[in-house]
Formats: structure tokens, C-alpha cells, sequence
């Protein structure tokens, strides 16, 4: 596993309480949860926009 940096973040308390419950919901930890978000949206980021048809 690449080494991590840390770094201070700063959040809304009631921001972080939701995230704090959306951790715990998916039994992952706080700092787990953030990090998995960054990543998935880090990969929405990089997937082609679908084109839509025209009719």
C-alpha cells in the first residue's frame, strides 16, 4: 500500500455527523468513508460523458 499523507480537514459538524452515520452504516471509519467518496468520485471524474443520441 502507497504510504498516506495527512492533512488537516475542516468540515461542518453537521457534515461530519452525517458522515460519521454514513460510516458506521456501511461499517467502514470516518476517515475510511472520506476517503472512499474522494475515490469515487475521482472515478466519475475520469469516465467519458455518455453521448445522447438524437432522434
Amino acid at each position: 500500500m502507497a504510504e498516506k499523507k495527512a492533512f488537516i480537514l475542516r468540515v461542518n459538524p453537521d457534515m461530519l455527523k452525517e458522515i460519521e452515520t454514513w460510516a458506521a452504516d456501511e461499517f467502514r471509519s470516518t476517515n475510511g468513508q472520506i476517503e472512499y467518496l474522494l475515490q469515487q468520485a475521482l472515478l466519475a471524474r475520469k469516465k467519458p460523458a455518455k453521448k445522447k443520441k438524437e432522434v
